[in-house]
């Protein structure tokens, strides 16, 4: 599909439409939506914004290529005075005191906020249904989940309920609910966008990422979001991407894909033919494929989710109900804590705390928490000679097609295997895109590190290719 964000701007610059009556319809369409996207509607402040955006245009002023675009924000990200809920029940009521980073960068562009966005609570879930808001629903079959954690931001764009979303990525949050509804999601290089104002998951891996229905789109999106800020020190200055650059592939001679991640008896069948097929029609283009070793999928699982459920007890320590959300009395403060804690957080998020403070602990830190350190380092060293030998890597996003909602929280062990393709690039803080190309949900396209403009030239050139 063709870059949304140009055709609206030609529309709005042409007097075609209204921005008004544009936001208006958005809002209109997300307030009547079924899929259970909405977590709170920026209605005032949105209108506000529109009538700024029209007065300029009848003034015959300029206005900037993202002016007036109708955009979500998953409810992990501060946004001055609005709910600030992680669709969770102990900020069921919390209102964003500040504007995260790449939230206000968008403001500074002129994008519209309409709509803070269902997702499984803090980040905590492959499927959008570990929520106070109910299940997020497919947008393609509302019996299927909207997958997670970034379920909300990814059904609004599938639904156009909004031009583009601003999802939040961990372990494959942005990427698999791309995957899951045929839409475009990228995880940055870790540290291209600033995390400030995200609410912390797991803070080695957390990555800012746009979702839409274009490259195009993409790229606009994070040259605007990208760069230095003094409030996240993991941040660094990147290099703008122009349409051009990325517009022709003849520098990618050799893409690799993982033969473990395709010979595994855990890869539906379809989606296994479907990547192969692929496969077939990039060698027809006259690139060379390769096959890659890497680390099994379970071994993958096993080290990210280690690693971010230690990082998640330590992030939501504070959250006690003394400084931030819905405290509950008891008859001492330690028992105040105790079922503040107990009674406000979901199942899933308590089972990721209980699961960090366990290898976090004296006895099992250095048998646990240290061997996953080692085995992160061992994995991005593995990425490192893996880019000696190809400039692209191509992977499934899952392993299978989205399961039934429901069926996810009976069997918390499955939702986390259907990660085991994302886990490893998070871990190897790698850009990553997904496109909804080649297998039923979609491909997972990788470069090396701070190398995200290739991973968009292959994007484009895919687009035409599969």
């Amino acid at each position: 599909m063709d870059s949304q964000i140009h055709k609206i701007h030609q529309q709005l610059v042409d007097k075609k439409i209204s921005c008004t009556a544009l936001i208006q319809q958005k809002l209109n369409a997300l307030k009547e939506n079924t899929n259970n996207t909405v977590n709170s509607l920026l209605n005032d402040l949105a209108l506000q914004l529109a009538a700024k955006v029209d007065t300029k245009i009848v003034n015959g002023d300029t206005i900037g290529l993202l002016e007036g675009i109708p955009f979500g924000i998953k409810d992990v990200y501060m946004l001055q005075g609005t709910y600030a809920t992680a669709s969770s029940n102990l900020l069921k009521n919390y209102k964003s005191p500040y504007t995260a980073t790449a939230i206000q960068k968008l403001l500074d562009a002129g994008a519209i906020p309409i709509v803070k966005e269902n997702c499984d609570s803090f980040g905590h879930g492959s499927s959008s249904e570990n929520t106070i808001f109910g299940a997020v629903k497919n947008a393609n079959n509302s019996d299927l989940v909207g997958g997670g954690s970034s379920g909300g931001s990814a059904v609004n764009v599938a639904k156009d309920y909004t031009i583009f979303s601003i999802g939040g990525d961990t372990g494959g949050s942005v990427r698999q609910p791309a995957g899951y509804n045929h839409v475009y999601g990228l995880k940055p290089t870790y540290g291209r966008i600033s995390r400030y104002g995200l609410m912390a998951y797991a803070s080695s891996t957390d990555c800012v990422g746009p979702i839409a229905k274009s490259v195009e789109d993409i790229r606009i999106l994070l040259n605007v979001m990208s760069g230095k800020d003094v409030k996240d020190q993991t941040t660094y200055a990147s290099a703008e991407i122009t349409k051009d650059s990325i517009s022709n592939a003849k520098a990618i001679k050799i893409v690799g894909y993982f033969k473990n991640f395709i010979e595994n008896d855990a890869i539906d069948s379809k989606i296994k033919a479907d990547f192969l097929t692929t496969i077939e029609k990039i060698k027809a283009k006259g690139i060379e494929v390769k096959e890659l070793d890497f680390f099994k999928s379970d071994i993958l699982v096993s080290t990210y989710y280690t690693l971010a459920m230690a990082e998640t007890a330590s992030n939501l320590s504070r959250l006690d109900g003394s400084n931030y959300g819905n405290r509950i009395d008891d008859k001492n403060l330690k028992e105040s804590y105790a079922i503040t804690r107990s009674e406000n957080f979901s199942e899933e998020t308590k089972r990721r705390i209980v699961g960090g403070n366990q290898v976090l602990s004296q006895g099992f830190s250095d048998e646990i928490y240290l061997k996953g350190l080692a085995l992160r380092d061992a994995i991005s060293e593995n990425f490192e000679n893996d880019f000696k030998e190809v400039d692209i890597i191509l992977s499934p996003v899952t392993p299978n097609s989205p399961p039934k909602i429901g069926d996810s929280l009976k069997d918390p062990h499955a939702m986390y295997l259907s990660d085991a393709y994302t886990v490893g690039f998070s871990l190897g803080q790698l850009p990553t895109l997904t496109i909804p190309k080649g297998t039923e949900t979609g491909l997972q396209i990788t470069a090396a590190k701070n190398n995200d403009e290739l991973v968009l030239k292959f994007a484009n050139f895919l687009k035409d290719t599969i």
